[in-house]
């Protein structure tokens, strides 16, 4: 039985004997699968970051996206097992091991140690002769970036601690013998990285750009990261725990427009023109500064998607041109 420290000690030794093990490996119908390694437990960890679990179930474990049916090849297992090893991670399971939970909470609530223990692991696999085709790197760390949670800056401490309280008392029954501390770390981890996975969904369905101004950043690491935000459209504090995680009530911004729409001052409606606020447009004719933020161009008749896109969800937009823009 591991412990502990197998997972959150694992050392590059370690990492590649255990590749070479799975690589034997031979699938076995029908028959008892092998117990989870430490390299698989945390790469299934690592991989709730871009994969929502959630979504499927046992029926629907064939549909899963990457990067599962390449790491479920890998591991000589089915979809569905690292599916049911993630809701053990996230304390979903009532059977999940205790120590998983444990190790979860720690390594999400510390994204650096999250990201050596993934750069660890897929190193160690290269060495074990596995190729990038094999084990592809799903968080894009092997160029040199850093791991970073994406749309944590619309999350403040307050907001955290109050989505953490509405589901601390169910928690502790479904999982009675964890302290509580962990539970909460664990909860507050899920918020975040629940976050993550949103942000990363609404930059990608547009295009990385700014819906507002098409300003796009080709360049790598944070700073990049930073130029663009995916902003919710029906506040985060003010959404169900479905609207907080739902795509379409996301719109990808830069700074400028971002702050602009989040306060009022520009607005979009169910055909996707954009508003702009009367004294706003005031501001324009008059002051050059405004003007090269908020003329046409740069700022968009409607608003930019590529094509393909999901399109925000209407409900969100009337919300937003009801209790902000109009209440501004």
């Amino acid at each position: 039985m591991p412990t502990i420290g197998d997972y959150l000690e694992l050392n590059a030794g370690q990492a590649v004997n255990q590749w070479r093990a799975i690589l034997r490996r031979t699938p076995r119908p029908g028959a008892r699968q092998e117990d989870f390694t430490p390299v698989e437990t945390l790469l299934c960890l690592a991989a709730s970051l871009v994969f929502n679990h959630r979504r499927y179930r046992g029926s629907t474990a064939h549909l899963a996206e990457e990067p599962i049916p390449t790491l479920a090849r890998l591991f000589r297992r089915p979809n569905g097992s690292l599916i049911a090893k993630m809701g053990n991670l996230d304390g979903g399971l009532t059977h999940g091991a205790r120590y998983e939970v444990y190790v979860a909470s720690t390594l999400l609530s510390d994204p650096g140690r999250l990201d050596a223990s993934y750069r660890l692991i897929l190193q160690a696999g290269r060495e074990a002769g596995i190729e990038p085709d094999e084990l592809p790197d799903f968080l894009g760390l092997e160029g040199g970036d850093e791991l970073h949670l994406l749309g944590q800056e619309e999350l403040t401490q307050s907001d955290l601690e109050v989505a953490v309280q509405e589901k601390v008392a169910t928690w502790s029954r479904k999982a009675p013998d964890l302290p509580e501390r962990v539970t909460e770390r664990l909860l507050m981890a899920s918020v975040r990285v629940g976050q993550h996975r949103f942000a990363r969904d609404v930059l990608g369905n547009h295009g990385h750009r700014c819906a507002f101004c098409g300003l796009g950043v080709k360049t790598r690491g944070r700073a990049a990261q930073r130029m663009l935000v995916a902003s919710h459209i029906k506040p985060w504090r003010v959404s169900t725990s479905a609207e907080r995680l739902d795509p379409q009530n996301g719109v990808a911004a830069c700074p400028t427009h971002d702050v602009a729409f989040d306060t009022g001052l520009l607005a979009v409606d169910q055909e996707l023109g954009i508003h702009v606020r009367a004294d706003l447009q005031e501001a324009i004719k008059a002051d050059p500064a405004a003007r090269s933020s908020f003329g046409r161009p740069p700022l968009s008749e409607r608003l930019l998607l590529p094509e393909g896109a999901q399109t925000p969800g209407t409900h969100y937009l009337d919300w937003h041109f009801v209790n902000v823009y109009r209440q501004v």
